[in-house]
């Protein structure tokens, strides 16, 4: 299969839109349904940091959580969370956490409450699923508002 068909297969999930939180979690934080995929990446990218970023706390490593319904009880992850918390030093970076689906996880899956500290940062979530299969997708099937080939 050539990359373009590659890259087609993939489903892309906007989880946190880049916003700014001063003290708080980020507004708008939501999961991903992982119905399908083999595997997600979940990037964080950071805009100017004021403050550490972490998952509840602001001293808390950013991880991703699990739940078997979209709005139920969510729970950790095991070894998907980021060493230590997005340092406010750590200005226009990007993060990743990789999980692999083909292990007993459950469908739905989201970064646990991201947590600015006393000052305003700035962050934003993408997810990437990878599918089981490798049939090509359309824009909808991708998670795109519009897909432009060229």
């Amino acid at each position: 299969m050539d990359l373009r068909a590659i890259l087609k297969t993939l489903k892309f999930k906007l989880c946190l839109p880049p916003i700014s939180a001063n003290g708080a979690a980020f507004a708008g934080n939501t999961y991903v349904d992982t119905q399908g995929l083999g595997a997600v990446l979940f990037l964080l990218t950071t805009g100017t940091i004021g403050a550490d970023i972490g998952s509840t706390l602001a001293t808390t490593p950013p991880l991703v959580e699990e739940c078997d319904t979209a709005g139920g009880s969510y729970t950790a992850v095991t070894g998907a969370a980021l060493a230590d918390v997005i340092a406010d030093t750590e200005d226009d970076t990007m993060w990743g956490i990789y999980v692999d689906l083909t292990k007993s996880h459950k469908r739905y899956m989201q970064v646990q409450a991201p947590t600015a500290g006393a000052v305003a940062s700035v962050l934003g979530i993408h997810a990437i699923g990878f599918p089981l299969d490798e049939s090509p997708r359309n824009a909808a099937g991708m998670g795109l508002t519009e897909l432009i080939e060229a």
